[in-house]
């Protein structure tokens, strides 16, 4: 008969919950599982290397004889209705320490070839009113309204916004998975983006699982972080921007300001016309979804908050049923440099054809394990 680990049934439970796994989820790969955790039956070695890897945990924590206290490595700036959820899953935790070891490589990149700081990290103060800062980091990434006027829809935009942030020096990074595992996929409830700070290789991850409408936010509302110098974890809400600490607060205003100025907005609003045909075509004056261009018209006072909320809600249904109208997936040497950053995804191909970098590391940080990937990849980024 097989050996039985003696692992303490509270660690097994832990990992479970600790993934979001209910044990019905798991009762098909692993049907003693409520045994398990009763404690009136203890896993294989081979059970629990499988149950390990099924609820994305270290195995060596299950020797251990209680839960560690697993913390965030970045300020944690989320709210939530369930205190519960507060605690970190294994495919954010993962996502992060990813991130961190792409700016750790990116930082010593950087600075072997002598880039400087850049100027927009840390550049601004919680005293500065959100319309001064918000019109600052527009000058500083280049991107007033006359620059999104020449992108064709919103969601171009939003890609055109990455880029220019991107030019400025800030790694921007979008996925809605862990790494290149599409079974591992990221939750928009836990997290929809984090910025990592750094004089040299500031990171913005943007949580692609989300909306466009909410990726663009988050994008904006991840910059005011970085200008003010600080990294943090949000899961910041269009309909709820007012919440949270006085930080969160503050970036959740520059990054409206700056998607949508006010008194732009309150000059071009027509009361006359219908909100829905007014939402359309500010939209496509400002290069934003219609959920932004809603939510400021609320913040001009043109709304109660009733109408609002009703209205957000409406607004997000349809705009819900249009993304899932929408094709997933695309190729994948187009969706790479989306996930890693552009400017990420060139410095390590172009350090690696040059020997600074060993490929099995620049396989490791772009994702992927084939030499034939990595020829493909740096061709279509122009680096062969």
């Amino acid at each position: 008969m097989p050996t039985r680990v003696n692992v303490a049934p509270e660690m097994l439970r832990w990992a479970r919950q600790r993934s979001r796994y209910s044990i019905a989820q798991l009762t098909n790969r692993f049907p003693m599982l409520a045994q398990w955790e009763s404690g009136s039956v203890k896993p294989t070695m081979r059970q629990l290397e499988k149950y390990a890897q099924a609820t994305y945990t270290p195995v060596g924590l299950f020797f251990l004889p209680s839960p560690p206290e697993e913390t965030l490595p970045v300020p944690d700036f989320r709210t939530f209705r369930d205190e519960r959820n507060r605690n970190p899953t294994p495919n954010l935790l993962d996502t992060i320490y990813a991130c961190e070891q792409r700016q750790e490589w990116y930082r010593e990149f950087a600075d072997s070839h002598g880039y400087r700081p850049t100027p927009v990290v840390g550049s601004m103060h919680l005293a500065m009113p959100p319309e001064v800062a918000a019109n600052s980091l527009r000058e500083s990434l280049g991107f007033g309204l006359e620059i999104r006027s020449e992108f064709p829809t919103w969601t171009d935009a939003l890609r055109g916004l990455s880029e220019h942030a991107e030019r400025q020096g800030i790694l921007v990074m979008t996925s809605g998975v862990v790494g290149s595992n599409t079974r591992r996929k990221l939750d928009p409830k836990e997290f929809r983006g984090f910025s990592l700070a750094d004089r040299i290789a500031p990171l913005i991850f943007i949580n692609g699982a989300d909306t466009k409408a909410a990726q663009i936010f988050t994008l904006a509302h991840e910059l005011a972080h970085i200008s003010l110098g600080g990294s943090a974890i949000s899961n910041q809400d269009l309909a709820h921007i007012a919440n949270g600490d006085r930080t969160e607060r503050w970036c959740n205003e520059v990054a409206a300001e700056l998607l949508v100025p006010l008194a732009s907005l309150r000059t071009e609003f027509a009361e006359s016309r219908s909100l829905s045909t007014e939402l359309q075509r500010l939209a496509r004056i400002y290069r934003v979804s219609t959920l932004v261009v809603l939510r400021r018209i609320f913040d001009a006072g043109f709304l109660q908050q009733r109408q609002f909320d009703r209205l957000f809600e409406e607004e997000l249904e349809r705009v819900l049923a249009l993304m899932k109208k929408q094709s997933s997936g695309g190729n994948f040497y187009t969706t790479l440099p989306v996930r890693v950053g552009r400017r990420f995804a060139r410095s390590v191909v172009a350090d690696t054809l040059e020997g600074g970098t060993l490929y099995r590391d620049a396989f490791r940080l772009l994702g992927f394990k084939k030499t034939s990937t990595f020829e493909q990849l740096s061709e279509s980024l122009g680096v062969a």
